[in-house]
């Protein structure tokens, strides 16, 4: 088959599995659907004081063949998401659960981080360990997605790097397709890696983040744990 068949073949496909995104992946749409996420992060963490964390966030790296520059960091690739300059999401009063490789912030876009490593107390030190339960979850869909579609995820790519993104999204789509059919995959089982702290947003985060994150935090040392009720995928 020519070379410019399969190219045209590729991208029709994609493109019409791209289309239908918002039917398959969305966001809370009412504040029912929104309460369930949070008391579910809520569960996970095992405790209230995460009971309006809205969502997790984390980035995974695709390697791209010829190779199109270095590797980006997780946050400036934040910085420069539509998630981060519309701030439509979360609303008011609720957060998003991130690694140490992003700023911890409360404008424009509400993200809680962990302590950093050299942290001293037992609550932020508790802090920590709860929130770590609950932002964990966002590792398995990608250790899913990396046992799925090996191919494109432990392998390089061979698209231009414009294209990588409808890659993606296509194959995002396809997972939670599958998953809706009860086609669940163990993930891939990697070494975990040793996250980068954004000590260049530490300025930000002193004004911005870190203040909310002490309320957390004293609330993880006043209030009960929650009892695991549920099985998350």
């Amino acid at each position: 088959m020519p070379r410019s068949t399969v190219h045209y073949i590729v991208h029709r496909v994609n493109e019409e599995v791209v289309a239908i995104r918002h039917k398959v992946i969305f966001l809370p749409k009412t504040p029912e659907h929104l309460e369930e996420v949070s008391r579910g992060f809520a569960g996970l963490a095992r405790h209230r004081a995460f009971i309006k964390a809205a969502g997790a966030i984390d980035g995974c790296h695709i390697r791209i063949k010829p190779p199109s520059g270095p590797d980006v960091h997780d946050s400036r690739v934040l910085r420069h998401s539509p998630l981060y300059a519309q701030s439509s999401y979360p609303p008011p009063g609720h957060f998003i659960l991130a690694d140490g490789g992003y700023p911890c912030l409360q404008r424009p876009l509400p993200l809680i981080t962990p302590y950093k490593r050299q942290v001293q107390g037992v609550g932020a030190q508790r802090f920590n360990s709860h929130h770590s339960r609950a932002r964990s979850i966002i590792e398995r869909p990608f250790g899913m997605m990396k046992t799925r579609f090996w191919s494109i995820f432990l392998q390089a790519l061979e698209v231009h790097y414009t294209f990588v993104p409808h890659v993606v999204t296509a194959c995002t789509i396809l997972h939670n397709i599958c998953l809706s059919a009860g086609d669940v995959l163990a993930p891939e089982d990697e070494p975990e890696d040793d996250v980068e702290e954004d000590e260049g947003e530490a300025d930000l985060e002193a004004v911005s983040g870190a203040q909310w994150r002490d309320q957390l935090c004293a609330e993880v040392s006043a209030l009960e744990v929650v009892p695991p009720g549920h099985d998350y995928l």
